[in-house]
């Protein structure tokens, strides 16, 4: 069985990784995947109720992210709906092409532990357009967005779906996570802007400007009063899992719920095909749900391996050959390049304890930020970077020649960095 359900998951993953390759959403794979794990489990099995019932305690678990990815997708969507994010882009004049980068950089730096990567970088490079004509700048504008949203995104418990897992999972805390990561994150975004800094030179030329269609129905008040209100119950959600101690899917569910009724009476007298557009419904309908069952497939799939001890063996034998959290964290964040890191953090959460390794750990800390930042070094290695390929049509060997080294680059400094300050802090 063991053998069976290992090249099951194996083949799922090769056809994952290879997704814009086989022309196959990995959504698509990742349920297959699952379903496949279970059903070879549960047909070696005789105790067909227990498989059953372990099931149905992962999928418990699991649902919390996903109702949480669902919940701030849709305040996300209602945001852009709202044409909220244009206050951000009326206040970028910058031309400078190595002042602009890094202002689009930080935004996108400190954007990502809000809204988390996925969502800002695509709410950037759909600012990038309004602002950058020329393809080829608006390319390594794009390169390096991802980078950047990644880096932040890894400092947050809501920035980056690998860290919400182990916010969720109790393996960090939602302060601590940002005191010990925000320092090497930056060093992981400030090192490649550096290097930029020395190659790029010029301005940029900007578009001409285009509108919303949905501006005509907005007042600026009401487009403030979404934009803010939508941030605030975002900034929250870490804020209420603390004080009440309930699950973060239930804190942005409850700011879901509040913003449907701001929504609500904003928008009570607009004729019903106007206020459509500008409703959660519209919201809901607009999320990537295809990104949702991804998740859910893979994260079933993992839980296969959990349950079957498949996952403790690997642990064994990493912790046999490679004998260092550092290298064993190291070279998750650099498979995660090639691997999405969902499914990485998942089988990690599985493969170690927290009687092995308690909340807010070195090794937990460490894993947040080598696989919220290792999959910048490919373009198909993190959600942000598949938003980006699609959005832009970047291809895999222009990100390699571009982009790559300069993301291994920061990675590496970034890990240095995590680790000297782990050093200095227990002198």
């Amino acid at each position: 069985m063991i053998a069976l359900l290992t090249g099951a998951f194996v083949m799922g993953y090769m056809a994952i990784a290879a997704e814009h390759f086989i022309k196959i959403n990995k959504a698509a794979t990742a349920l297959i995947t699952g379903v496949v794990c279970w059903t070879i489990y549960v047909s070696f099995s005789s105790d067909k109720h227990l498989v059953s019932e372990q099931l149905t305690e992962h999928l418990g678990e699991l649902s919390g992210i996903l109702f949480f990815l669902m919940g701030a997708m849709a305040i996300v969507e209602l945001i852009d709906a709202h044409c909220g994010f244009e206050i951000i882009t009326r206040r970028i004049t910058q031309t400078d092409n190595r002042k602009l980068l890094w202002i689009i950089s930080l935004i996108t730096f400190f954007l990502s532990p809000i809204l988390d990567n996925l969502t800002t970088t695509i709410v950037m490079i759909s600012l990038l357009r309004k602002i950058v004509k020329e393809r080829e700048e608006r390319l390594l504008f794009a390169g390096v967005i991802v980078i950047a949203a990644n880096a932040g995104g890894a400092w947050s418990p809501i920035g980056d779906v690998s860290t919400t897992m182990l916010w969720i999972g109790n393996q960090i805390t939602a302060v601590n996570i940002m005191v010990q990561l925000i320092l090497p994150s930056l060093v992981c975004l400030a090192v490649p802007l550096v290097i930029l800094s020395f190659k790029l030179k010029g301005k940029v030329e900007r578009p001409e400007a285009e509108g919303n269609s949905n501006e005509t129905l907005l007042s600026r008040k009401h487009q403030y009063v979404v934009f803010f209100s939508g941030v605030f119950v975002l900034i929250l959600v870490p804020v209420f899992k603390t004080v009440t101690h309930l699950p973060p899917y239930m804190g942005i569910l409850i700011g879901l719920g509040i913003l449907w009724i701001i929504t609500e009476i904003i928008h009570g007298k607009k004729n019903d095909q106007d206020r459509h557009v500008l409703s959660v419904g519209y919201a809901l309908q607009k999320i990537d749900t295809p990104s949702i069952l991804f998740f859910l497939g893979i994260l079933i799939s993992i839980a296969a391996l959990q349950v079957t001890g498949i996952l403790s063996n690997v642990a064994n034998w990493m912790n046999v050959h490679l004998a260092s959290d550092n290298l064993i964290v190291i070279s998750l964040g650099l498979l995660s390049a090639i691997i999405d890191n969902v499914p990485l953090v998942a089988a990690s959460q599985g493969m170690y304890s927290l009687t092995q390794y308690p909340t807010d750990h070195y090794f937990w800390e460490f894993l947040a930020y080598s696989t919220g930042t290792g999959g910048s070094a490919l373009i198909i290695g993190s959600a942000a970077g598949v938003a980006a390929m699609g959005l832009e049509k970047i291809s895999f060997l222009w990100y390699v020649k571009n982009i790559s080294l300069l993301a291994l680059a920061g990675y590496f400094a970034g890990a240095a960095v995590f680790i000297l300050q782990f050093y200095l802090s227990n002198l």
